[in-house]
């Protein structure tokens, strides 16, 4: 069998597994990408195989070395070409001179001298210590408000799913979905993002209408660019309505959302892109892209944000396999945008006006801008056609928002779009065993990114960020007063208000007033063996250091006026 014969046969293998040897990464892998026999950029004939080969080249050796061999259970299948026989076999040799090297590395008795362990966070991943903590409890805090102003209830889902139910939902994305090894006899992915599994809980659970927010980690295998703000697990906070509603009724809650959040949380100037899967499918129809590559040409135009025109039209006709005038025409459309005057304009347009489509999501379009309005948020809307957003599921409006301000490629930290969403009416219907359908629309917040523009702005503004929420700090001014301290502790706890002392039992009184001054604590409630004896508390003012003599009695009243 000739090689050209042979990558189809592998191409269709990839197209039920996302490695070589089933669902995880094996030295197979690397072996077959290896052997010579797969190009390292296989045609687009071949995208299963061309997904691949591209995922696995953005493996660093380091990972590639860390690997498992292929189980000797592993049955290659008969249909499969020689590629796989030929690489099984040069696999299985390579991992028989590995344990013999290991086996001399360690000498006769597998003593060595240990690999020198290096203690870091996993690639794409960070801690948070408590001046990050409490940025982002801000902003969790921000968007659950406005999320609780709109009315919608809370749900929860497990961190990881089926593979099948996330399998085919995310297009040339879903490369990056993170397989789990089997551990219990199911075949299992961690979520790639909370739409998915959102559909399968309402389809799962006969849910015909709802209005749910969650918040939670999701993951993905993607290049981390931390300093802007993209890791690779990240929390998302998304807000999605389900049901049988009338027209952008929905959709244009979603947009007032967007705005009301980045409104509360004070980042600067933002717009909001707004564009329809509708429309850019009849662009494609009418500019004579095959109905077959509607999707993938999809996912080039949603790069448009990111990549010059030149780029994107490079990938449509080398890598998407599109005719170049096709491409030059798509570019006409896309590379436009504008407000409801281009809305007109595209409804008129002479390949356009004849594409039922392209005049339903235009339509679709008008009828936003108009409920926007109502809304007064439309100032903030600009219809762009470059916008695709390249996740299979959409079917109708899509939107995203991005700062207007720190977008400059040459600024260090800055960061792409905050939110997107969209319209996805057919992917509850791919759960439900009678494929009923459940229109949703929803909406989904970066929370890294956020939180990345909110700790700059803070840092810049404050210097210093506040992690302590104490009120008060209890402090006193001479030997003796662990008892009486405490007293007072128990006495602001028992009032609802957040205090704490030093745990030291005779504390220099400079080290607990310079404590109070570092935390940011507004208050210290100062004793000393006269105060316990009068019955009074010095009540001093930690910023600018005045100091004011109040009844013990009085002390929980006078605390609360000075915290308004």
């Amino acid at each position: 069998m000739s090689v050209s014969k042979e990558l189809p046969a592998l191409d269709a293998h990839l197209s039920k597994f996302s490695y070589v040897g089933g669902y995880q990464p094996s030295k197979l892998d690397t072996t077959v990408l290896a052997s010579g026999h797969v190009p390292s950029s296989p045609p687009s004939s071949l995208p299963h195989l061309r997904r691949w080969a591209k995922h696995m080249v953005s493996f660093s050796s380091s990972e590639c070395s860390a690997f498992p061999s292929l189980s000797a259970e592993y049955k290659v299948d008969e249909q499969l070409s020689d590629i796989l026989q030929n690489s099984l076999k040069m696999d299985k040799e390579i991992g028989n001179d590995n344990a013999t090297q290991n086996k001399k590395s360690k000498g006769e008795g597998g003593k060595g001298k240990p690999g020198k362990f290096v203690l870091k966070t996993p690639k794409g991943t960070r801690d948070y210590g408590p001046a990050e903590m409490a940025v982002r409890r801000n902003v969790f805090h921000a968007i659950e408000s406005v999320f609780h102003m709109h009315g919608a209830v809370e749900i929860e889902t497990p961190v990881f799913e089926l593979k099948e139910v996330l399998t085919g939902k995310y297009g040339e994305d879903s490369k990056l979905i993170y397989d789990l090894e089997d551990q219990g006899g199911e075949i299992l992915s961690m979520r790639y993002d909370l739409t998915v599994p959102f559909a399968r809980y309402v389809a799962m659970n006969k849910i015909t209408n709802i209005k749910r927010y969650h918040i939670a980690r999701v993951y993905r295998r993607d290049n981390p660019a931390m300093t802007r703000g993209r890791y690779r697990e990240f929390y998302q906070c998304d807000f999605d309505i389900a049901g049988q509603y009338d027209a952008m009724i929905p959709d244009a809650e979603c947009v007032q959302l967007v705005h009301q959040v980045l409104s509360k949380l004070d980042l600067g100037d933002f717009t909001i892109k707004v564009n329809h899967r509708k429309i850019l499918d009849g662009v494609f129809g009418a500019c004579g892209v095959p109905a077959e590559k509607f999707r993938p040409i999809c996912s080039a135009v949603d790069k448009l944000d990111k990549s010059p025109w030149e780029d994107v039209r490079k990938e449509m006709v080398i890598e998407k396999g599109l005719d170049g005038e096709v491409a030059d025409l798509i570019g006409e459309y896309v590379q436009q945008s504008g407000g409801e005057e281009l809305i007109e304009k595209l409804k008129n347009d002479d390949r356009l006006k004849d594409s039922p489509v392209s005049q339903a999501g235009l339509a679709d379009l008008k009828l936003l801008f108009d409920y926007c309005k109502d809304l007064g948020v439309d100032t903030y809307l600009v219809f762009d056609m470059g916008l695709a957003r390249g996740l299979d599921y959409y079917t109708g409006v899509i939107y995203e928002a991005v700062l207007s301000a720190g977008q400059t490629s040459n600024e260090e930290g800055t960061v792409g779009s905050v939110a997107g969403g969209g319209r996805y009416d057919g992917l509850v219907g791919m759960f439900d065993p009678k494929k009923k359908t459940v229109p949703c629309v929803g909406v989904s917040f970066g929370i890294e990114r956020l939180f990345a523009i909110q700790e700059r702005k803070q840092r810049d503004e404050f210097g210093k960020i506040r992690a302590t929420q104490t009120e008060v700090f209890v402090a006193a001014a001479c030997k003796g007063m662990v008892q009486e301290r405490l007293k007072l502790l128990g006495l602001l706890h028992g009032a609802g208000i957040k205090a704490e002392s030093s745990y030291k039992n005779n504390p220099k009184l400079l080290s607990q007033l310079q404590y109070a001054e570092d935390n940011g604590i507004p208050l210290v409630a100062l004793i000393g063996e006269s105060e316990v004896q009068e019955g009074i508390v010095k009540l001093r003012n930690t910023s600018t250091r005045q100091e004011e003599t109040i009844m013990r009695e009085d002390l929980i009243s006078a605390v609360k006026e000075r915290l308004k």
